[in-house]
Parts: C-alpha cells; structure tokens; sequence
C-alpha cells in the first residue's frame, strides 16, 4: 500500500556508498550501497561502490556508517486535527524525520476522532500539504471511541487506513469486540488493541513496592493480563488478525508466547520506553515518566528483552503522546499519561544494543521491516523497487537530549538531558534528504 508524503519522488540519480548495509527483509548485513532514482531503490547490496555507480550518479560516502530501511512507528499520537497546540502533523514529522522514522502510524485519538471517511481523507491531504515523512491513520474500532457501535472498517480500508483501534484505550465490552474482530476479519484488516482492563487500570504507576513507597495508587499487571487473555479467546472465536499494541511485563509476554505456539494471528509491540526504563526512573515524582501502560520492574524489563530477541515481541514503537506543559508539570497523581518519542525512538533503542543484549539487525528489523509487514505496505526494506526511504546513523555518536533542540510542539521526553550514544546523521524520504544532522 503506497503512503502519503508531502515529498515527490526524486528523480535524480543517486548512490549512497561505503556503508555498513542493513536490510533484515533481505538478512543483509554487509559493506556496500544503494543506488536510488525516481524515488525507488534501484540496487542495494555489496556491489554497488562509488565505481560501479555509473556516470552521472551522484555519490555519497557514507564512510562506514550504518545505512538502513526508514523506520516505521506503529503507534504516534498527534493533536492534529482539533489540538494543535499539542502537535501538528508537520512538527510531529519534522521530529520523526530527526529520528530516522519515514513512516508514522498516527492514533485516531484526534477531535474529532479519526472515524469516518472523511477525517482519513483529511489526515492524507493534510500529509501531502505538510508533513516530510510518510504518514498514515489507524481508523477507530468505535464510534467516537466510546465503545458502543463500531466503525464501518471497510470503507475506511478503502479510504487509506492501515489498521482500527481505538487507541490508549481499550474496547472493554467483550461482545463488541467480538464483532469488531468478525467484521475486521472480513476485510484482512489488523486489529489494535491497548490492552488494560480499565476497572483495574486505575493507579498511576506500576503496584508494588515502589509505589507503595511513592504513596501511589498502583496498576496491577493483572489489569494487562486480563484483557490480553480475554481478547486472545475471541480471536480463537473469530480467526481474526489481532495486535497488542504495547506489552508490558513479563506475564503479558508468556500469554503473547503460548498463543503464537497454538498458531493464533497475533503479534505485540512495546515501546522504547518499556524496554530501556523502569519504575524506579520515576523518582522523584518526574511526570514524564508517567505512561500507560506504566513502566514496570527491571525484572519485567529484562523479559521484555528477551522477548523482543526471540521474535514473541514484534515491533518497537515510540508511542509518542506530546502533552502541554500545564498539563505535565502537576503532581504525579494529577499529571497526563504520556511521553513524546519520535525522535529518540532510534537512540533509545540502541542503548539495548550498546548494553549487549540484543543483536542490531534483530533491533532494526522491529522498527522498519516486521511492522511494514503486519500493516501490508511496501516500506521498509531496501530491495530493488522498494521506496527510498533509509536512514543513514553513527551507532557510536553520543548527544544529549535538550528540550530547546527537540523538533516536537511538546518537550515532555522521559529521556529529557539523558546522553544517548546512537544518532541520525541523515534520513531520506523517496530519495530527497528530509533530515540531515548539523
């Protein structure tokens, strides 16, 4: 499925050379090229140098630098449309684009809700008007995102949304669900589920002894496990493709396991978040640790690595959720869940690899090739005839993460005067430069 883009395909003849070529689509990871014209990847792989380019062929030495697919980010919230203050669709792809993201999935959670055909129309003119990545809408499961009628899926299918969900919250009525999942089931299309049963899910932090400590009402993992296990039982009921869209602890990850070991079509996702923090990184009340799901033990942590090196976790999201300040800066109790992530998604991730637990090509794959896969699009791989989109990145630069730098309308980053080593020199979107590093 082609997607939107404010940039045009460039036709000029280029060869990005001298890299250290990553394409798990392909299981490429090796020295060598790519060569791009009319906005498409005409030859990727060991063969392509500065000699064999051609002439004509502009040429870029990427001196050893890492060159891979444009990540994709499965789960990107904006304010746009009816919340702009919060972030736009031209400044969220303008982090994304910092980030090394080329696709953003973005969350129906708008005003009004991204839940007729003409709100998706909406979001893909606003993309080709202003956005310098590749953006496209998962449409709402119900109306409103109230949770009582459905959506029609078909026809936002054929207007351009990729997947239904509604979003950070749940569809906590088990028969509508079912139907939701029968009806989705009809058209191929995924299902996206925030998995928090909300009658439990009213603490602020992960329950424990941190918590207890803090003075904090807790959310149990019970409250994940629970609407894990009863969605999973519906999709035994209707064979529909379904998608958790962020794990969070290691019970979760079991239920996840033994449901791909019985053949059901489902897959999971965790944010960067979950994978590098924990609930001890809430300290002293920061509200930009605050997240939903909550960040769990170092324990749940550790098992969310695993999970994501044996293949029971498919993909790495940012989920970017920009809050205002007036709505951040309160007590922990009182502040908005949520945290912005598009343009440390990559950096952030990386620190698992620096930390050893866990192979580049395997991280990479969970950002760019395995969500391209579960969404149906044609991104995230660098074969012949795929779109040029990839990401040129020094494993090894240290930045420190500044909110005055930051390109996102809102600054609320868990990783905010963090030092990350891992950054975006260059990101390029069918084949034009749409970031390059200063």
């Amino acid at each position: 499925m082609p997607l939107e883009t404010a940039i045009r395909g460039d036709a000029t003849r280029r060869a990005y050379v001298n890299a250290r070529l990553i394409d798990p689509s392909q299981d490429l990871d090796t020295t060598g090229g790519v060569i791009i014209a009319d906005g498409r990847i005409v030859l990727c792989g060991p063969k392509v140098t500065a000699k064999s380019a051609g002439n004509g062929t502009r040429v870029t030495d990427c001196k050893s630098k890492l060159l891979f697919p444009g990540l994709l980010d499965m789960r990107t919230f904006t304010g746009e449309p009816g919340n702009e203050y919060r972030e736009t669709l031209a400044t969220a792809s303008e982090a994304a684009a910092a980030g090394g993201v080329t696709t953003m999935i973005v969350m129906p959670n708008t005003d009004p809700v991204i839940d007729d055909v003409a709100i998706v129309d909406f979001i893909l003119r606003r993309t080709r008007d202003t956005a310098v990545v590749r953006v496209a809408p998962m449409a709402a499961i119900t109306k409103g995102l109230k949770g009582q009628a459905i959506t029609e899926f078909g026809m936002l299918q054929e207007a351009g949304a990729v997947a239904v969900t509604d979003g950070n919250q749940a569809v906590s009525n088990a028969q509508l669900f079912r139907r939701a999942l029968s009806y989705a089931n009809d058209f191929g299309l995924l299902v996206v589920q925030h998995i928090e049963e909300p009658s439990l899910a009213t603490g602020v932090m992960n329950e424990g002894e941190v918590a207890t400590r803090l003075g904090l009402p807790g959310v149990p993992a019970a409250a994940e496990v629970i609407m894990l296990e009863r969605d999973l039982r519906l999709v035994e009921l209707t064979g529909a493709r379904y998608h958790a869209a962020q794990i969070s602890c290691a019970a979760s990850l079991n239920v996840i396991r033994n449901a791909k070991q019985r053949g059901l079509p489902v897959s999971c996702g965790v944010s960067v978040n979950h994978l590098v923090l924990n609930e001890n990184d809430i300290g002293a009340y920061r509200t930009f640790f605050k997240m939903s799901p909550p960040l769990r033990s170092e324990d749940d942590r550790s098992a969310l690595i695993q999970g994501l090196n044996d293949g029971s976790i498919d993909v790495i999201v940012s989920s970017h959720d920009p809050q205002s300040a007036d709505t951040k800066r309160l007590p922990f109790a009182e502040a908005e869940f949520g945290a912005i992530g598009l343009e440390t998604m990559f950096s952030a991730a990386l620190s698992v690899h620096h930390a050893g637990d866990i192979a580049l090509p395997r991280l990479i794959s969970a950002m760019t090739t395995r969500p391209a896969e579960l969404l149906g699009l044609e991104v995230g791989r660098l074969a012949p005839g795929a779109p040029a989109d990839f990401v040129i990145a020094d494993p090894d630069k240290s930045w420190t993460v500044e909110d005055t730098k930051l390109r996102s309308r809102a600054k609320n980053s868990p990783f905010e005067h963090r030092t990350l080593e891992g950054r975006v020199l260059e990101t390029v979107v069918a084949g034009r430069t749409v970031y390059a590093y200063d």
